[in-house]
């Protein structure tokens, strides 16, 4: 819980408290809860009245400070401000029980003055961050409750006693509490951690002490005891009881230290055993708010005084107390440690400036002008060569280091001298190395802004850049110009070009005092953000300036690299081929990957460089240089070109080799969208439609960890699998939708994917699984029409398994064409011919009417099982009306003799030969099987398209 949070809390408790104590107690007055004040106005006055009362409310800023004096009949508020406030409505109509309303200037305030009527009241306290009085009108005001109902917590005795000059207060507690005693000012304050309701009947004669208020929390119980300076203030602990001592001799505290934080974060830890919590209090006088943090017995206090520009550590009898004017202070007491700390570190001296001053040998790399700037004259070696220089600077430092084991205080100048040689030499795990076993003898150090600028800088040189951002942006080097040129070259590494124009910007004022080639290397980098957010201008100048600086070859590169770019993107290809062309000679893999990759890019765009010649080339710079940026984007080209020339599975397996390794590096999350985009556009926007369905599963299950979650990856499988049953595979199409129904989904989805699998079964003769598929996938609230098509499925596979009163009895009352179709196959297996004769006539419907349009095969079947029904059951009426309506389609009919058996030849029905040849011809488990095959190609989308998608063009 933070600081102000905590504070809020102890503070409302102290408002409802306090009051109860008001009368039988004294309590502290307290002063106005900290919340937002209801009003944007530094005083606002706000007025109310009931039958019984009239309400005022003080609110705002200054509002919500003043305080209540109720002197006999008068009441004093005193509102911190000189300002008179506007009380012209409590002048012309003062409210009931007040006889006289004035103001009154004083020091540095003003002062309203209310003359209460004779034998009428007033009460205060605070709430919702305002402070109210209640004025009631001559025998209106209520009893005020017994002080034990209001709190309700058991009573501790406080017992006076006198011993010479000195006072001493007993508080006798029924259990251990811990407890902090110090003063503040003119007066002592004693703090309990438990609540509790102060019995101060034995306590009214305090002798050199003044008067002793107290008031209650939810969660403690605090004292203020007026007190002079010259009072020495002692505490004794004894079992359960704390006695504090006023006067006499004074008694030294001890038993509490403090330190920085070990591990070299910007915060204070105190060492305090048995320490308690933290409790937040507001000065009734003062109106400032105060930590006092209590421990248990024995007796342990803070006897220094210690001010940093974010807090004030009094001196303590007991505990710790901590003034502060920041906000977010945070008080953490842990067992034996006490954390003080803020969310972006405490504003602490640098820990070097605690440590003795050490003699460096003259020449020795000595301390830059800012703490993460590398001096050019640190790698200087002199006459005797790098060897003598590197033992020389290394032998002090390890005589430093060992006459420091056992002194905190030691220097580390010789230490830090070697770091700097070792970073301004180049030799980056040396230079960390050396810091990291600096921070291990002494982690203070951690929080020194030189040593986390150089271990920066020696991290970023060997690409190490999540770990020099942290060193980066920790409160030591805040507002660093120096730091903010290595987060600009990291921003620029990561592909956050407006985050390293900002850096870079606000590092002018280090960048030129850098050595030449980190002045080349920072104007690239710059050049580069630049380009990269259109501001093509400034990067033509901090090319020059790149430039212009005296380097080698390898600098001058990639400054050259930077320089392509810039003419790619500004039009002129004639000019970046040639740079382009020229760098990729280099025999310097790092700048010449990148030149060549630009110069296929071009020659890719242009249409000069053909895409089968382009992909052998990219493929070598692939395995040529790996792990950064540079192989990214050579994978990501490289795989839309294999996609625009159709090369599904190649362009996948070069997408896909970014994968997890790379996807937190600049362009790692874009060829992620790449590869997904790509196997969407393969799996669900019809991209895969032009392979072979057996192709197409192979690709499928080769990448199938690319299938998105949700809707979509589901719909992916789903085209997958009809496809797969438009060309009869279908095992393979029942194994993609049980895998979506047992893994992927629930609910209405999972029951439409279900019923799916169920007619993949039925066409395979699987009637037992294609039940097992629809009972497990049961559930409430389906859509009608897919109730209607598992009703009708579920029919059909009781009807292969011979169980047709059971699949009659799950149809029901159903008379659509789905159970239509299904009712008439169970009463055809029954030898019910009349009645399923009549089913299929009503399936054919209308159909006579179009004669000019061929019957199709499931309306041949059903027209040849009506006849040889009607035929079978003697319908004689039913067969002529059939006959004389389809007579039309025997001649173009695909089994016109079948036909005419069934519509004009009963008498041929009754030969074995001629009953077989029409059930024969008239199979409608076929013509089913036909029709879903069709229903599944129609909402695949229809067959495959003439034209396949539009693939991505190899220059995107």
């Amino acid at each position: 819980m933070s600081a102000r949070r905590s504070s809020r809390r102890t503070l409302t408790s102290t408002v409802a408290l306090a009051a109860a104590g008001a009368v039988a107690f004294a309590p502290i007055a307290t002063p106005a809860q900290e919340v937002a004040p209801a009003t944007l106005e530094p005083l606002a006055i706000r007025i109310g009245a009931t039958d019984d009362y009239t309400r005022l409310e003080f609110a705002g800023v200054v509002g919500a400070r003043s305080r209540v004096r109720i002197d006999g009949r008068q009441v004093v508020v005193r509102i911190g401000a000189t300002a008179a406030p506007d009380v012209s409505r409590l002048k012309v109509d003062p409210p009931a029980g007040v006889e006289k309303v004035e103001t009154r200037a004083v020091q540095g305030a003003t002062e309203l003055v209310l003359t209460l009527a004779e034998g009428a009241q007033a009460r205060t306290g605070s709430d919702d961050g305002a402070v109210w009085l209640n004025l009631y009108a001559p025998g209106r005001a209520p009893e005020t409750p017994a002080p034990e109902a209001a709190t309700g917590v058991a009573a501790v005795p406080v017992k006076a006693t006198m011993a010479g000059e000195a006072v001493s207060l007993r508080f006798d507690w029924d259990r251990m509490v811990g407890a902090a005693v110090f003063r503040r000012g003119e007066a002592v304050w004693v703090v309990f951690d438990a609540p509790a309701r102060l019995d101060m009947a034995g306590a009214a004669d305090l002798g050199p002490a003044g008067a002793a208020r107290w008031a209650a929390g939810a969660d403690y119980v605090a004292v203020r005891i007026e007190a002079p300076k010259d009072l020495a203030v002692g505490v004794v602990a004894e079992g359960n009881s704390w006695t504090v001592r006023l006067g006499g001799p004074p008694s030294a505290a001890g038993g509490v230290s403090v330190d920085r934080d070990p591990s070299g974060e910007p915060a204070l830890v105190f060492s305090m055993a048995g320490s308690g919590r933290a409790i937040w209090l507001t000065d009734p006088l003062v109106g400032d708010r105060f930590a006092a943090v209590t421990a248990v017995g024995p007796v342990k206090g803070f006897g220094d005084r210690r001010r940093t520009m974010d807090l004030h550590v009094l001196p303590s009898a007991q505990g710790l107390a901590i003034e502060t004017v920041a906000d977010d202070l945070s008080i953490t007491a842990d067992g034996d440690r006490v954390v003080l700390s803020r969310p972006g570190g405490l504003i602490l001296s640098s820990p070097s400036a605690l440590l003795e001053a050490a003699e460096v040998a003259d020449g020795a790399p000595r301390k830059a002008a800012f703490p993460a700037l590398i001096s050019p004259d640190w790698n200087k070696t002199g006459e005797e060569g790098f060897l003598p220089r590197y033992r020389t600077l290394q032998a002090a430092a390890a005589e430093e280091a060992v006459a420091a084991a056992d002194d905190p205080r030691a220097p580390v100048e010789k230490r830090l001298a070697l770091a700097r040689f070792l970073v301004g030499s180049g030799l980056a795990y040396e230079a960390i190395g050396a810091l990291n076993a600096l921070i291990a003898a002494q982690p203070n150090m951690l929080g020194d802004a030189e040593v986390r600028g150089l271990r920066a800088a020696a991290r970023i040189s060997i690409g190490r850049l999540a770990e020099a951002q942290a060193d980066l942006s920790g409160a030591a080097l805040a507002g660093d110009p120096s730091a903010k040129a290595w987060l600009g070259l990291i921003a620029t590494r990561q592909g956050d070009w407006a985050e390293a124009r900002r850096q870079f910007a606000a590092s002018a004022a280090a960048v030129d005092a850098f050595p030449p080639e980190w002045r080349a290397r920072f104007g690239a980098a710059h050049a580069l953000a630049a380009l990269e957010t259109g501001e093509y201008d400034a990067a033509r100048a901090l090319i020059a300036y790149a430039l212009s600086q005296p380097v080698g070859a390898v600098e001058q590169l990639q400054v050259r690299l930077v320089q392509a770019r810039l003419f790619e993107k500004s039009g002129e290809t004639d000019k970046a081929l040639a740079v382009y062309a020229a760098v990729g000679k280099a025999p310097l893999d790092a700048v010449a990957v990148p030149a060549r990759l630009g110069a296929v890019r071009i020659g890719l765009a242009r249409g000069t460089l053909a895409p089968g010649t382009a992909a052998t080339e990219l493929e070598g710079l692939r395995w040529r240089w790996r792990g950064d940026a540079v192989e990214l984007e050579v994978i990501r080209t490289l795989g839309q070109l294999y996609l625009s020339q159709g090369l599904y599975r190649e362009a996948l397996t070069v997408l896909r080799a970014a994968g997890p390794r790379m996807a937190t590096m600049p362009g790692g999350v874009e060829i992620q969208a790449d590869v997904q985009a790509a196997f969407r556009m393969l799996f669900l926007e019809g991209g895969a439609d032009g392979l072979q369905p057996i192709q197409a599963l192979g690709l499928f299950y080769d990448f199938r960890e690319l299938t998105p979650v949700g809707a979509d990856g589901d719909e992916m499988v789903r085209r997958l699998a009809r496809r797969l049953i438009d060309v009869d595979l279908l095992d393979q199409a029942a194994e993609l939708l049980t895998h979506q129904v047992e893994e992927r989904l629930e609910g209405v989805a999972r029951a439409s994917v279900a019923t799916d699998l169920a007619a993949v079964y039925l066409m395979d003769r699987q009637p037992e699984a294609a039940l097992q598929a629809l009972w497990t996938t049961r559930t409430t609230l389906l859509p009608s029409a897919l109730n209607a098509e598992r009703r009708a499925l579920e029919a059909r596979a009781l009807l292969d398994l011979g169980r047709y009163d059971h699949a009659l009895e799950v149809l029901g009352d159903d008379r659509g064409p789905e159970a239509d179709a299904v009712r008439a196959e169970v009463l055809w297996k029954q030898e019910n011919w009349a009645g399923a004769a009549a089913i299929y006539e009503r399936l054919l419907g209308d159909r006579h009417l179009d004669a000019a349009t061929p019957l199709s095969p499931v309306e041949e079947s059903r027209l040849i099982r009506a006849g040889v029904g009607y035929s079978l059951g003697e319908d004689t009426a039913g067969l002529s009306r059939l006959a004389g309506r389809y007579a039309p389609f025997v001649a173009g009919a695909r089994k016109p003799d079948a036909i005419r058996i069934a519509l004009y030849d009963p008498a041929a029905l009754t030969s074995g030969a001629g009953l077989a040849a029409a059930i024969q011809s008239s199979d409608t488990f076929t013509g089913w099987v036909e029709a879903t095959r069709a229903r599944f190609r129609r909402e695949t989308g229809g067959p495959a398209p003439a034209d396949p998608p539009a693939r991505p063009s190899p220059a995107a």
